[in-house]
């Protein structure tokens, strides 16, 4: 099992586009292992959030914000506590959200979301990038609309009340199944053992 986890995570490596910037020569990653983890850790956050979404499928009743705080939030808490265990910086980013924390906020996230925008094959890719002055590597991995997401993110008139009355700046409506809803965004600082240390010892 071991074995296989690992060829699969190895084979998206591979398959992960590099730095277009760069024409002959692949980024040095100073934590290429760090990178690896990170690529598995977020295909479970993902199979995690494909799961708690899944038990919406075929339910009669209108979802509530009790309904929220069952499927979408366990999400959010997981991205959080990755960000804390491993000293990374972990996001879900949309260009249309309902939450505006998941807005991008700069150019590096606008240029990654138009790329899984044109090819809805590109699944992962990573860069060299600098946040908060920090240098490091940062993980994009695409999240897809899927049929349990219609539940709340399908046509505008037809979204939970709960959600029209509480996010009325909301953008995230009038999906397909397939579309392409957002990407989770992994940034790795360098001196990433540093910035753990900082986080337990402030």
């Amino acid at each position: 099992m071991l074995v296989k986890c690992f060829l699969i995570v190895s084979f998206v490596l591979l398959t992960i586009p590099w730095n277009p910037t760069i024409a002959l020569a692949a980024p040095i990653i100073p934590h290429p292992e760090e990178l690896v983890r990170a690529v598995q850790e977020i295909e479970l956050l993902d199979a995690m959030r494909t799961g708690l979404a899944s038990t919406l499928e075929g339910s009669t009743e209108e979802p509530t914000k009790q309904t929220m705080k069952e499927v979408c939030r366990p999400v959010g808490m997981k991205a959080m506590k990755l960000s804390k265990e491993n000293g990374w910086q972990v996001k879900q980013i949309a260009s249309k959200y309902r939450n505006p924390d998941h807005a991008p906020n700069n150019l590096h996230d606008k240029i990654a979301l138009a790329k899984f925008e044109q090819d809805s094959n590109l699944v992962g890719l990573w860069n060299r990038e600098i946040i908060n002055q920090e240098q490091g590597t940062r993980y994009y991995r695409r999240i897809d609309v899927e049929a349990s997401c219609l539940v709340c993110h399908g046509l505008k008139n037809r979204r939970p009340q709960f959600v029209q009355d509480g996010y009325p700046q909301d953008l995230a409506y009038n999906f397909k199944m397939g579309d392409l809803r957002g990407m989770y965004a992994v940034f790795i600082p360098d001196d990433v053992k540093k910035v753990i240390q900082d986080s337990v010892n402030p």
